[in-house]
């Protein structure tokens, strides 16, 4: 990437490196890392032109839900329930995030964490 003076670093962290839920603590801790890396990523690496992010989708349909201590198809639900977007967040939601952080119309934008929950977040 840097002979090109081009590139994009993209990490997909989580809510859980912010917050504590159960059952998550090492991807959690995990997560927490991929926000700090981005963001020393992002400083050192934008002068040689490459960009680095972070996203951080909500709730995803995946089969990754299974690897946790919960009721997927409950979690769903209220993911959805509580989500202002009346969904939860798919793979392609996520995808066209990263699509449009890796495109030149983000050139300016240099280690953000783009939340893409449907306002799952902004509630209390």
């Amino acid at each position: 990437m840097e002979a090109q003076g081009w590139g994009r670093i993209i990490g997909i962290t989580s809510f859980g490196s912010t917050r504590v839920f159960q059952g998550y603590g090492i991807v959690g801790v995990s997560k927490a890392a991929i926000d700090a890396i981005i963001r020393y990523l992002a400083v050192e690496l934008a002068p040689k032109g490459i960009i680095a992010h972070a996203v951080s989708p909500g709730i995803v349909d995946t089969d990754a839900l299974k690897y946790f201590p919960i009721d997927v198809s409950e979690a769903l639900k209220e993911g959805t329930r509580r989500t202002p977007a009346d969904r939860v967040v798919t793979p392609q939601d996520v995808a066209r995030v990263v699509a449009f952080l890796c495109s030149d119309d983000a050139s300016m934008m240099v280690g953000q964490t783009i939340v893409v929950d449907g306002g799952w977040s902004i509630l209390v």
